[in-house]
């Protein structure tokens, strides 16, 4: 795990250890249906015209003795990216996004996977639990961000005093010095869009602008007085390899949760998380991965158990072959994306 992002993940273990709600003054919530969808970007140089949904995800990092020199990180990161407009009828949720070194560093194993040759290789995040076997081999993609040009986490009360809304857009875009169309303005437009569509049933959706309202709205779904922990992918190795194949070391190991709440980073000048949970059953996996380069990947995934609800269109039921509720959907977290579950001693 790169270093900024160590940073980020032992600064939300301590926050868990400091935060103390007296009133319980958990997140609002909206409830209904879990779905997701995968995002994805092109290359720098490359115009933004692949079929599946895409967007730009950059994820936040705690504040430090760099913050005034830090402040326009966020602008800065957005000014060099790019997204499309998400499928439209579509209820979508924001998973990863796969970001590309604008250094041209990262780059692409030539031959992971030939019968895939056609498709966006950023949606190689989707497995089914059979694929979960050692030795198995299968292409996966990994995103790769530079944490210190990504948009940093606000504390409260500086994003609380924000306005994070619709109708707020074009204050928010003067606010911010972008200009209406931008691909920066559609982006954030965008991010709030999805935050503010409503949930279909089953869901408990929320957009975290800052760590404790993350923390809130977690201890909001298992309960004020839960202890809990927070989970993330590990790169053991360091490797500019953004799509490579993996073969599975050991038998995945299950991380006992009986509900999870899964946070992924969105497109936005500061940091946004969007996290939701879910009433249907889930299975969260630790899988130790090998690349054909050597590289090293503790990899945090989750099976959704039940799609039976899902829209027939979800991309991850193009990318396995399979038709919704015939088998549980799988997909691996990027680095920068958490999962939050009860500490065994809370249910």
């Amino acid at each position: 795990m790169d270093a900024s992002w160590t940073s980020l993940f032992l600064h939300l273990l301590v926050m868990l250890s400091v935060l103390q709600y007296a009133n319980g003054s958990g997140a609002t919530r909206m409830t209904g249906n879990y779905q997701m969808a995968v995002n994805h970007q092109d290359h720098a140089n490359e115009k933004a015209n692949l079929q599946e949904s895409k967007r730009i995800i950059m994820s936040g990092h705690p504040k430090d003795a760099q913050d005034d020199e830090d402040h326009h990180d966020g602008m800065k990161a957005m000014k060099h990216r790019t997204i499309d407009d998400t499928a439209k009828g579509t209820d979508v949720l924001e998973l990863n996004s796969m970001d590309v070194n604008k250094n041209g560093d990262d780059h692409v194993n030539a031959h992971p996977s030939s019968h895939m040759d056609h498709m966006d290789p950023s949606l190689l995040v989707f497995f089914i639990m059979e694929d979960l076997k050692v030795g198995k081999t299968m292409p996966i993609y990994f995103p790769k961000r530079n944490p210190s040009s990504s948009p940093r986490m606000l504390p409260r009360e500086e994003a609380d005093a924000i306005a994070f809304s619709h109708k707020e857009l074009p204050n928010l875009l003067q606010q911010f010095s972008f200009s209406q169309g931008s691909p920066q303005a559609k982006a954030m437009e965008d991010t709030i869009r999805q935050c503010e569509i409503p949930p279909i049933i089953g869901e408990t959706k929320f957009c975290a602008t800052s760590l404790e309202s993350m923390v809130d709205f977690t201890r909001d779904i298992f309960g004020l007085d839960s202890q809990i922990k927070v989970l993330s992918t590990n790169h053991l190795t360091k490797s500019s390899t953004l799509l490579q194949n993996y073969t599975v070391l050991e038998a995945p190991r299950e991380i006992s949760a009986w509900k999870m709440v899964a946070c992924h980073t969105m497109p936005y000048p500061y940091a946004v998380f969007y996290c939701h949970s879910q009433d249907s059953k889930n299975r969260v996996l630790k899988v130790l991965l090998a690349g054909e380069n050597g590289d090293r990947v503790e990899a945090i995934s989750v099976c959704h158990l039940d799609t039976s609800h899902w829209s027939r269109n979800h991309v991850s039921f193009r990318v396995l072959g399979i038709e919704p509720g015939t088998a549980p959907v799988c997909h691996f977290f990027p680095a920068d994306n958490f999962v939050w579950i009860p500490s065994p001693t809370s249910n």
